[in-house]
């Protein structure tokens, strides 16, 4: 079934990783120097910008599920995003350190995402947020995920659910410059450039979009990218292309399924340890001198 999909000209995700691989590097030597991976975030210092996925319902992959994948981040030095789950599960998450932003479906009932933002607020999230694009099934109608019904959320709920918090409040699931200035203007403080592993065929690629949008955001928040990002070349690419940060999940559930905890971490630090190899070998020091102009389109 998943060859079938991929196989279909329509698959966004195949579509992705083509565009992506379809990106090249200049080298650049004289100056160089030893690259620095840490990113500032939300008034903290994590040691890379390669950040787990809003993964969700791990259980089946390793018997530490969602807490296992953050402790492995925590582990790495890295944020730990976490998707949908019960209450329980958030707090074991928490309990690793793991400094994690939680993601929150778009439930029809507003006032039970007000009652998860507050709790997430209990458990001493860094960040919350919502996968706006996750609202619509694949027939057109509101979706329903594992019984819980989703509804389309208007401009004006989106600012209620960005005032009804002390924390960052991020979207994710923008894929056009007309979502990115209606989030500036609900005063949310992130967003992820996604289509949701696939959640629409045809979907632009994050990474060809994203110098748009980013002109639209003009480094007033950060700005993250997910969907297909497997390696360190992929990470340097997106950050060249305007993300601050970037969201890995699929290449963490197999290590994570092996070795738990430590097989996160372990993949997490190899990403890096590519990236920081990568930026060496462009001439960028750091993350805030990664220079677009490195990218070359075949």
């Amino acid at each position: 079934m998943v060859e079938e999909k991929r196989n279909k000209p329509g698959d966004s995700n195949r579509i992705t990783r083509e565009y992506m691989d379809s990106l090249l590097l200049e080298m650049r030597h004289l100056d160089g120097k030893l690259p620095v991976t840490e990113m500032k975030l939300y008034g903290e210092t994590f040691a890379t910008p390669v950040m787990t996925a809003a993964l969700s319902h791990l259980n089946n992959v390793h018997e530490t599920g969602m807490a296992g994948l953050a402790e492995g981040a925590h582990l790495a030095g890295a944020v730990n995003w976490a998707g949908m789950g019960d209450e329980e599960e958030l707090e074991r998450i928490t309990a690793t350190g793991a400094r994690t932003i939680k993601i929150i479906k778009p439930y029809e009932d507003n006032d039970y995402i007000i009652s998860r933002i507050r709790h997430a607020e209990k458990c001493g999230v860094l960040a919350v947020g919502m996968d706006m694009d996750h609202a619509f099934s694949w027939k057109g109608t509101y979706d329903n995920v594992c019984g819980m019904q989703m509804k389309a959320k208007s401009l004006e709920e989106l600012k209620e659910f960005v005032k009804a918090t002390k924390l960052p409040f991020i979207v994710k699931g923008v894929l056009s410059e007309t979502d990115a200035y209606k989030c500036l203007e609900a005063g949310v403080q992130g967003i992820v450039v996604s289509h949701h592993h696939g959640i629409m065929d045809y979907a632009v690629p994050p990474l060809k979009i994203l110098p748009s949008i980013a002109k639209v955001i003009q480094k007033q928040i950060p700005v993250f990218v997910d969907c297909c990002i497997e390696s360190g070349a992929d990470v340097l690419k997106a950050l060249a292309l305007g993300a601050d940060a970037v969201c890995v999940g699929r290449a963490l559930m197999g290590p994570l399924g092996e070795k738990g905890p430590e097989g996160v971490r372990e993949k997490i630090e190899s990403i890096t340890e590519e990236l920081a190899g990568m930026m060496a070998h462009t001439g960028c020091a750091d993350l805030a001198h990664i220079d677009p102009e490195i990218i070359w389109n075949r």
